[in-house]
């Protein structure tokens, strides 16, 4: 009977406490963006028992009611909730503003955002994500103040990124990429969805532990990884779409070009149209001109696909965490022609706690990628092409193997045609490479003194193969033999870097001291051959040297390689008191072989920052939730120069003197005996949130000089050029960043944020003989001048046209002309402004026309929430900047081509009709075709950078907690540009635009889907 009892009370009080139990699940996300929070600690107070968040803020977890359920994460204040009788209970984190624990990525380390001097700023992935690019670069345009990403329209191709302007002229101006620890000059191979973050380190004290290799900036990446105690996490992101030319330039048609024609009065462009006529027939619409009206750009033109897909898994145990990731990119050209780009990726990481002090972990890379790539020529010939030549001749019965038209059996010097360089060309590049890096961390003192030693090795191989056809269209257009060129190349890039870091706190101190050294090895080896007459050329099978005519290689044949060293050791401390009073200083020592006048350098560099939010008179601020004044002060040297080289030569050579065959010594010299430019920078800034934390700001201010700045000299006598220390350049500019966050209600939440960044470039010093450096070519001059900018456009300033007769004799630079150079100036033709007012229009005449630097960037977005919906906006845009519009202007060198619509549309043809372009006889005349100010334009733009539409179907909705979660959306990249110079695109690399990939928009529909 007793034990009747027993076990009726035992399952009384099972059957009780089982009652008690309850699943509690729900979704954790921030107040300040609305975003879910992964990895939040969900622990039952006082015990050990608990759950974490998974990569979309949510978490189940069964508990008793009347227990408290703590939510803590790093960065933000913990929330304690009692459990009653919810099931549902989702928890909003406010940010933990007083203490800004969220952990920023720094050199060999990491460091709390409350605690940075310098100037940093993070891009997150769910931003980088939104942009369909081959480039991860790509994301960042417009949305990090004092970066400039120049995009690139090729398929596979780099954009140009430049940080706080152009610190050298001859050394290069690419930032150092690290991503996981490894450091890399490009980030080519690398997927947007494999990253967490982008930190970009802009000022000299956050960079400076990089050293020689930083001196352009540095981009930190972390890549994605999973968390200790995660359920594994699959993910697939994918996405397809097109991409299409935008703003394409408008040229001349038939009737226009042959209308100019008739107005220059040149018979041998009047007997070019008569025998377009004669052998195409007369337009129906006009007889007087051929039945051709060619769009060259619509031809050449085609809409192309892009797609994206990749497929993760990641997760971790109490010891171990890992992820691992593959990603396939397929991208065709706007080009049509074999122009396209695909890749390929595997990455993993893992990393594992051996002990309670000992840490170990690896991170590989594979990356695989096929490029062909364009003829760029082909843009430049469809600029040039006449509209009365079709596509196709069927009269050219000796074109083979396609019987394409030649602008030459009309007349004209060239063939125009750019379809016989697009098809009979084939240039594939094969890109391999295997990143890997390994580490070891060990605590010598359990949290307080530690040792990583990390190893990385960048091996890849690049493989460039380009095949050239055989084809004839004309005598002056034409290939008789076959050629194929093979390269192979092979690059090494080995780096060992050892730290110590001591982390300690004692009272209101905390300190820590970081020590370690550098160790680079970079190897170098490029193969080249050409090989002429392949045998089987219709067949890829044969495109290799074996088939080539073995008797063609001769000096054809050429392979060099190269190795280089450095080593570096640095120390860097950081020391706050009282969590207001902050101050982090760096040191490194380093040495690099190539520059034996000055082989080591030691570059410091020191902030300083003060939390005034901190202190008791700011306590009664209800503005202010956070405010510091940060300052800092750095130098760095620059790694990326060639190093001295060069040769000194001893000659005997045999003269006559009064008849006298006399020997002597002739010595020259080119021997170049550089040392590295110094970057010498100051910033200063402040970071604030206010108004509940709901506005976060950043305004930045630097002066950036580059000392001993390598130049050009010319060498007296010899008259040969070396590199030489002999300059100075100055960055200086204004940075802010702006971000509003806000939560309406459970449904409605948005997000606004913008930046500006003012840049002002000068050379300081040059000193050489001239006292400035002509670049550029002698037909399109830029020249380096002391205070004005870096390669400035230089030339003269047209101050209108010649309107009437009256006008050209009444003007006496006009006359002078006449009278000195024979050449009649009459209306239609440029007014030149008279700088020095001497009468004469020269070379004294000539001034600065602008920089391709812009003066002012800019970039916003816009992120509204509503339920399960979220639409994003971004855009960005700049001004100041100028462009050389080469391509137009390259009418010097041949005048039987066509012209752009703009021109011919507002060309001068009678007075009062323009005061502003030359006419169509002007246009061919020496006076007119000189560099001006007409040939330099505005580069200014604003651009609607990113529009993404999303839907996420949540867990629930699809049957339950262990059901995939989804999102789909619809992304527009690029789709509105506005500008008003007569390009393709305002994003010209360095300001000359002469055959330049258009940059097209991109539209693509995807998926996201995580289980």
């Amino acid at each position: 009977m007793k034990t009747k009892t027993s076990l009726l009370l035992m399952l009384f009080f099972s059957i009780c406490s089982f009652a008690q139990q309850l699943e509690i699940n729900g979704i954790v996300t921030s107040e300040s963006d609305g975003m879910p929070l992964p990895g939040v600690n969900v622990i039952v107070q006082g015990t050990s028992r608990g759950t974490t968040t998974d990569f979309d803020g949510n978490y189940t977890i069964s508990v008793e009611r009347g227990v408290q359920l703590e939510f803590s994460y790093v960065g933000f204040i913990t929330q304690t909730v009692t459990i009653e009788n919810q099931t549902v209970l989702n928890i909003t984190l406010e940010d933990d503003v007083a203490s800004l624990s969220e952990v920023v990525v720094v050199g060999y380390g990491t460091q709390k955002k409350a605690d940075l001097t310098g100037a940093i700023t993070t891009v997150k992935s769910e931003d980088i994500e939104k942009t369909p690019n081959s480039n991860v670069m790509q994301s960042l345009q417009g949305k990090v103040a004092g970066v400039q990403v120049v995009s690139s329209g090729s398929p596979g191709g780099s954009p140009t990124v430049r940080i706080r302007g152009v610190n050298s002229q001859e050394g290069g101006n690419n930032p150092l990429y690290v991503v996981d620890g490894m450091f890399y000059n490009t980030i080519d191979f690398l997927d947007s969805s494999q990253i967490e973050t982008i930190s970009v380190l802009k000022d000299a004290s956050s960079i400076s532990i990089f050293g020689q290799r930083g001196v352009n900036g540095v981009i930190i990446i972390e890549t994605k990884n999973g968390r200790q105690e995660q359920k594994p996490v699959f993910t697939y992101n994918g996405y397809s779409g097109y991409q299409n030319a935008q703003n394409v330039v408008k040229m001349a048609n038939a009737e226009q070009f042959v209308t100019m024609a008739y107005e220059s009065q040149s018979q041998a462009d009047i007997e070019f149209v008569e025998n377009a006529i004669q052998r195409f027939g007369r337009s129906r619409v006009n007889p007087n001109i051929p039945n051709v009206n060619t769009d060259w750009y619509k031809e050449i033109l085609r809409v192309a696909p892009i797609s994206s897909h990749s497929f993760g898994v990641a997760g971790g145990s109490e010891k171990t965490t890992y992820g691992v990731n593959t990603s396939y990119f397929s991208q065709d050209g706007i080009l049509d022609m074999k122009n396209e780009y695909e890749r390929f990726n595997i990455q993993s990481n893992i990393e594992i706690e051996l002990s309670d002090r000992l840490t170990v972990g690896t991170n590989a890379i594979f990356s695989n990628s096929t490029q062909y790539n364009p003829e760029n020529g082909a843009w430049f010939q469809a600029y040039f092409a006449v509209p009365i030549l079709p596509v196709f001749d069927e009269l050219n019965t000796e074109a083979a193997p396609i019987p394409y038209s030649d602008a030459s059996l009309l007349g004209y010097r060239g063939a125009q045609n750019p379809f016989p360089v697009m098809t009979y060309n084939n240039n594939q590049l094969k890109v391999r490479k295997v990143l890997a890096s390994m580490f070891v961390e060990y605590d010598l003192i359990p949290d307080k003194l530690k040792f990583k030693t990390l190893y990385s090795h960048d091996y890849s191989t690049i493989s460039a193969r380009n095949v050239r056809f055989p084809y004839f269209t004309s005598g002056v257009s034409q290939r008789e033999t076959s050629n194929i060129k093979r390269e192979e190349n092979k690059f090494s890039n080995q780096n060992w870097d050892n730290t110590l870091t001591y982390n300690d706190t004692f009272g209101d101190h905390n300190l820590t001291v970081l020590a370690g050294t550098a160790y680079r090895d970079e190897q170098i080896n490029e193969f080249e051959a050409t090989g002429f007459d392949i045998q089987g050329i219709g067949l890829e099978s044969s495109w290799y040297l074996d088939f080539a005519d073995p008797t063609t290689f001769s000096n054809q044949v050429s392979e060099l390689g190269d190795r280089q060293y450095s080593f570096a050791v640095f120390g860097r401390l950081e020391y706050s008191f009282k969590n207001k009073y902050l101050l982090n200083a760096t040191l490194r020592h380093e040495g690099d072989g190539r520059f034996p006048r000055e082989i080591w350098v030691t570059t410091p560099a020191v902030g300083l920052g003060w939390v005034l939010s901190e202190e008791n008179f700011m306590n009664d601020s209800n503005l202010f939730n956070f405010l510091k004044l940060r300052a800092s002060w750095g130098q760095l040297a620059n790694g990326s120069l060639g190093g001295s080289s060069g040769t000194n030569t001893i000659s005997t050579e045999v003269t006559s003197i009064g008849d006298i065959p006399t020997n002597g010594i002739l010595a020259t010299s080119t021997f170049q005996n550089i040392k590295r430019e110094i970057l010498e920078e100051t910033n200063l800034g402040i970071s604030a949130r206010a108004f509940d934390n709901k506005l976060s700001l950043e305004v930045d201010y630097y002066v950036r000089d580059t000392k001993d700045l390598v130049l050009p000299r010319q060498v007296p006598i010899i008259s040969q050029t070396v590199l030489d220390n002999v300059g100075e350049m100055r960055n200086q500019g204004l940075e802010v960043a702006a971000n509003w966050n806000q939560i309406i209600n459970d449904n409605w939440s948005f997000s606004v944020g913008g930046n500006i960044a003012t840049l002002k470039n000068e050379v300081t010093q040059i000193n050489t003989e001239q006292g400035y450096l002509d670049t550029g070519s002698a037909a399109f001059r830029q020249r380096l001048i002391v205070g004005e900018p870096v390669n400035a456009f230089f030339g003269w300033e047209v101050d209108g046209v010649y309107q009437n007769e009256s006008q050209v004799a009444a003007d006496p630079t006009a006359q002078n002309e006449l009278s000195v150079n024979q050449n009649q100036l009459v209306p239609g033709d440029f007014i030149y402004k008279d700088q020095n007012n001497d009468g004469v229009i020269d070379a004294d005449d000539r001034v600065v026309l602008g920089s391709y630097l812009p003066s002012f960037s800019y970039g916003g977005n816009i992120n509204v929430n509503y339920k399960q919906f979220d639409l994003s906006v971004s855009f960005s845009g700049q001004t100041g900047n100028k462009i050389l519009n080469r391509k137009r202007g390259e009418v010097i060198f041949t005048n039987d081509t066509n012209i752009d619509a703009d021109f011919a549309i507002n060309r001068w043809h009678g007075e009062g009709t323009t005061n502003t372009y030359p006419s169509s006889e002007g246009r061919r005349k020496a006076w007119n075709q000189r560099m001006s100010s007409f040939f330099v334009e505005d580069g200014s733009y604003f651009r609607v950078q990113n529009i993404q539409l999303a839907y996420t179907i949540p867990r629930n909705a699809l049957g339950g907690k262990n059901m995939p979660e989804v999102r789909l959306y619809c992304t527009a990249e690029r789709p509105i540009t506005i500008f008003n110079y007569n390009g393709f695109n305002p994003e010209v690399n360095d300001g000359v635009d002469r055959e330049t990939y258009p940059v097209p928009a991109v539209y693509t529909f995807g998926i996201n889907i995580k289980i």
